[in-house]
């Protein structure tokens, strides 16, 4: 044998050898270009086209902007400043920003109060959309629309109060008689919160409002962005629970409510918004009492609100043919009612499901609100098309007024849509 069979040498190793580095090509942001915009022949066509396409819009874009004029007093003084240069005119914004945030009509010594109004409007909703905050918080979201009512209108304080105990009579009633009946607890606090909106309208004295605290304005001085934003809190927070209410209806086993549900829903969705706001503005007077005087606020909410009502119930009607058959069983065996399973294992579900068809009804439904613009309500769209554009002054200036509303629902509705997917990421519960 020779030496290296008899005596081998053994090799011990007295370290690791060092990690080489990835490729250049798959690592950083090499790596992200290579997997997303150049993966492909055509995808680095269509990453190559699209940066042209993005080269000239702001090539010619930002010259606009950054050359715009702040201070003028009117179209003809924006473009001797420009002196033939390309250039927007922002002055337009810094001079009429109160009518596009409140209107051409609202009082400028009460800005504070729209203004108060949604910062508490912020501080009601907080315990709503996110559920680590304390329930407490909650009684004060029972109490805000009552509030912000007074601050926007003004006027006597005694009319919100009246409502609000209202409100609290035919909750307490519907506790009481709901637990046996949800038909007897639904009319009767229905019909405890007429009797006492009735009879506590009936004490105001007349002229409360002349010595109010807040000075009394109509509703047809509202306008701006301000109408806007009250059209589609109020008709969202309207409709969520009128469209639960109908989907549940559409699936009873009670002829006559499913198909009064049916026939609503059929009904409103198969006509448009806006003949909607035309019957509320010549038609649904006539269906109140002769004496009454019905807001035209009010019954726009009443028809934008049943409009996006029937979208959410078929959203929601969705979500609970979406549940498999066993979590109905599953409270059948638990032993709860109707209203129970629906309230602790069916609704939360359904709901859970729905969330994205919610979020884009409501997200549609603001965008709609300046439809109302059509009825003579001055909304942001109203105020641009109306006293803005009709005045001497700033006739012809489209882009900037136009641009600037955009920016605003963009604003309102991007927030939407960022709050529901981390919503549903807070929610996602199943196992993936």
């Amino acid at each position: 044998m020779s030496d290296q069979t008899t005596n081998p040498i053994a090799f011990v190793a007295e370290g690791t050898i060092p990690p080489a580095p990835p490729p250049a090509n798959e690592t950083g942001i090499v790596k992200w270009l290579r997997e997303n915009l150049f993966s492909g022949v055509t995808n680095t066509v269509l990453t190559v086209l699209s940066l042209l396409l993005i080269y000239v819009l702001v090539k010619n874009t930002m010259p606009w902007i950054f050359n715009g004029v702040w201070q003028a007093n009117s179209l003809s003084e924006c473009r001797e400043i420009l002196a033939g240069k390309t250039g927007a005119c922002f002055a337009v914004l810094t001079e009429r920003w109160p009518q596009l945030i409140y209107g051409f009509k609202y009082p400028e010594e009460a800005y504070w109060r729209p203004n108060l109004a949604f910062v508490l409007m912020l501080v009601a909703f907080a315990p709503v959309l996110f559920f680590d905050l304390p329930r407490k918080m909650l009684l004060f979201t029972a109490v805000y629309p009552f509030l912000a009512f007074w601050l926007i209108w003004g006027g006597t304080i005694l009319v919100p109060l009246v409502a609000l105990i209202g409100c609290v009579g035919a909750s307490l009633v519907f506790r009481k008689l709901g637990s046996n009946s949800f038909a007897a607890g639904f009319f009767g606090a229905i019909a405890t919160a007429l009797v006492i909106w009735n009879v506590g309208g009936a004490l105001i004295p007349e002229g409360a409002s002349d010595n109010a605290w807040l000075t009394a304005v109509p509703s047809r001085d509202l306008g701006g962005f301000m109408l806007n934003m009250m059209l589609g809190v109020t008709c969202v927070s309207l409709s969520v629970p009128l469209g639960i209410a109908l989907a549940l209806g559409r699936q009873s086993n009670m002829p006559l409510i499913k198909w009064v549900c049916v026939i609503f829903i059929e009904f409103i969705r198969g006509v448009p918004l806006i003949t909607l706001l035309f019957v509320a503005s010549v038609m649904l007077a006539y269906f109140f009492p002769p004496d009454s005087t019905v807001d035209l606020f009010l019954r726009v909410v009443i028809m934008i609100t049943m409009f996006s009502a029937a979208y959410i119930a078929e959203v929601i009607r969705g979500g609970l043919a979406a549940l498999p058959r066993g979590q109905y069983e599953a409270a059948d065996s638990l032993g709860l009612d109707y209203p129970q399973a629906m309230q602790l294992i069916i609704l939360p579900q359904a709901l859970k499901i729905s969330i994205p068809g919610i979020v884009n009804v409501a997200v549609g439904l603001f965008k709609d609100t300046t439809l109302v613009s059509v009825i003579s309500m001055f909304d942001l769209v109203g105020m641009i098309r109306g006293p803005i554009l009709a005045s001497t002054q700033w006739n012809g200036v489209y882009w900037e007024l136009l641009g600037f509303a955009a920016l605003l629902f963009f604003v309102v509705c991007y927030g939407i849509s960022q709050y529901s997917q981390w919503l549903e990421r807070r929610l996602a519960t199943d196992h993936r």
